[in-house]
């Protein structure tokens, strides 16, 4: 019995090393600054309050995206989407807005409203990418 124990803990420690072995390297091959595939991250924030009652912010996001996925928003948080929920601009099938929202699409399709029990309600038009 005590010889399947260590052979059980030897090959639990064996697995568990290789598991922190594979992580490190992983961990070294993304260089800083560089995203893992399928993530986003956000880049700027601005938030203007000047106006009574509304705040416009802007963000900008930077996203590494797979195959057929380009930078969107699913729960109010920037990610890869399916590029064609943004190329047919029906924004509401990507999810952007938060739990307990519901989403509308702008009548000429050109972003979305996240509307809030209460009447709040966000709206977002999203602006088109600047060339690189």
């Amino acid at each position: 019995m005590q010889a399947g124990m260590r052979t059980l803990c030897a090959g639990s420690g064996a697995s568990l090393c290789c598991l922190l072995l594979l992580w490190v390297i992983y961990s070294h091959l993304l260089k800083e600054g560089q995203l893992a595939v399928g993530t986003c991250e956000i880049v700027m924030l601005n938030r203007d309050s000047s106006q009574p009652r509304r705040t416009i912010a802007r963000q900008t996001a930077r996203c590494a995206c797979r195959r057929g996925q380009i930078a969107g928003t699913t729960r109010a948080r920037p990610a890869c989407v399916d590029a064609r929920i943004v190329k047919s601009r029906q924004w509401c099938d990507m999810v952007p807005c938060s739990e307990g929202e519901v989403c509308g699409l702008l009548f000429n399709r050109s972003g979305w409203t996240c509307t809030k029990g209460g009447g709040r309600i966000k709206t977002v038009t999203p602006l088109p990418k600047e060339p690189s």
